[in-house]
């Protein structure tokens, strides 16, 4: 092999290595490219789940008193609790009315009760919407969870196979060196022969 045609050996080895390499790095950024489009379509479902597990923490009161009070109070103050109030009154007299016990203690007793029995109701009913809301973020932080793994599989089996591609360059660079220092050697060693040869025959 002459030297011109191993260089030229040794640097398409080097050559078709380091293009190999690049491919890895081009895998490597449209992968975490992808994991980076994920994890931003997921982050509302994620955000929202964080704060409906936070509402539930306030409403039972893992967030402390005020906090619980806050939560509570909010339920209290809003329309739906209004609304239902309203009606159920309403409800509860207009019975009263018909059945000539406008006045009576099971009337005032009922009206009483009314209140903190929506109330109750409607909190239990606020945390199991809390519950949904907190599952659906919890399932998009594990989709998060699992695609972040695989990612992380995917860039590190790329990157082997960058380090074996660039790898391959240098040991085939070296290779076509190899050879043609062997074929030097031999070249060498075929004219000594040669040459030894030619002493003897001078000799006779």
């Amino acid at each position: 092999m002459a030297k011109e045609g191993a260089n030229d050996a040794a640097d398409a080895a080097v050559a078709a290595g380091q293009t190999q390499a690049d491919a890895a790095d081009r895998g490597v950024e449209e992968v975490r490219r992808q994991f980076d489009a994920i994890q931003e379509l997921m982050k509302p479902y994620v955000d929202a789940g964080t704060g409906g597990l936070t509402g539930m923490q306030d409403l039972i009161g893992l967030n402390g008193a005020d906090a619980q009070r806050t939560a509570i109070s909010a339920i209290e103050a809003g329309p739906e609790f209004s609304a239902l109030l309203g009606q159920g009154q309403e409800g509860i007299l207009a019975n009263a009315s018909a059945t000539g016990g406008l006045r009576g203690g099971n009337t005032q007793g009922a009206l009483a009760q009314f209140r903190p029995a929506l109330l109750s109701q409607l909190l239990n009913e606020r945390f199991s919407k809390l519950g949904g809301i907190t599952q659906l973020g919890q399932a998009s932080a594990a989709g998060q969870a699992s695609a972040g793994i695989q990612t992380g599989q995917q860039v590190s089996d790329l990157f082997q196979q960058q380090g074996a591609a660039l790898a391959g360059g240098i040991l085939g660079a070296g290779n076509a060196s190899a050879q043609y220092k062997i074929g030097i050697g031999n070249q060498i060693g075929n004219t000594l022969g040669t040459l030894g040869t030619l002493k003897l025959l001078n000799k006779f």
